[in-house]
């Protein structure tokens, strides 16, 4: 059965923009929440243009995620978005909605996509250690950048590379030494942490797109 998705969106281009990053938010807040906001604005300073959509049941103000037909079909909705911006094209999310987003491309590649980045993959739920999400990504074709906190306990380093491994050189991991999954680090301020995440996938995306 094929879901048809309607998604609210807010793009961000600074002038002379190189990139297009297309943003999905996390599970408990939506597009506007103050990291997404500091990061699109941290992103504009490099001249990545960003796509921010909301999911769904955030834009209905549901507290409970879409099924995964309905959040990926509601992927391919804001994609099809970002693709008439006419800059080279990536995708990224925080937590659930990297997830989603890599999951929608692994069931039907995103056309024109040239890589996913990952803002805290969610290797599994609170408590629970797995790495069965993480099994399609070896479906989820091109480039992967994983942003993740040393302190994140849904994806644990330890057990996220050896699944990076397992994908070869297409997978790239930057640690941020301290964070927990929202990206909090004690004692620095959250503006820093958030710059330092804009500068690396600015710099992912030139090496990929130059």
């Amino acid at each position: 059965m094929k879901y048809c998705a309607r998604v609210t969106d807010l793009l961000v281009r600074p002038r002379g923009a190189r990139h297009v990053l297309v943003l999905a938010h996390g599970a408990g807040a939506g597009m506007r929440h103050p990291f997404l906001e500091q990061l699109a604005t941290a992103l504009a300073e490099r001249r990545v243009a960003t796509l921010r959509w909301e999911l769904p049941y955030m834009a209905a103000g549901r507290k409970l995620p879409d099924r995964p037909e309905v959040a990926e079909a509601a992927v391919r909705e804001a994609w099809a978005r970002a693709c008439r911006v006419k800059l080279p094209a990536f995708a990224c999310g925080k937590s659930f909605g990297g997830r989603m987003t890599s999951q929608a491309h692994a069931h039907g590649a995103l056309p024109g996509l040239l890589g996913i980045a990952f803002f805290g993959f969610p290797l599994h739920p609170p408590a629970k250690p797995s790495i069965a999400r993480a099994a399609h990504l070896a479906d989820a074709a091109g480039p992967l950048l994983f942003l993740q906190g040393t302190r994140d306990a849904l994806a644990p380093l330890r057990r996220l590379r050896p699944v990076l491994a397992a994908l070869g050189a297409r997978a790239e991991l930057h640690v941020v030494r301290g964070a927990d999954h929202a990206f909090h680090v004690a004692g620095r301020d959250d503006a820093a942490v958030i710059a330092e995440l804009a500068s690396a996938v600015a710099a992912w995306m030139g090496r990929i797109a130059p």
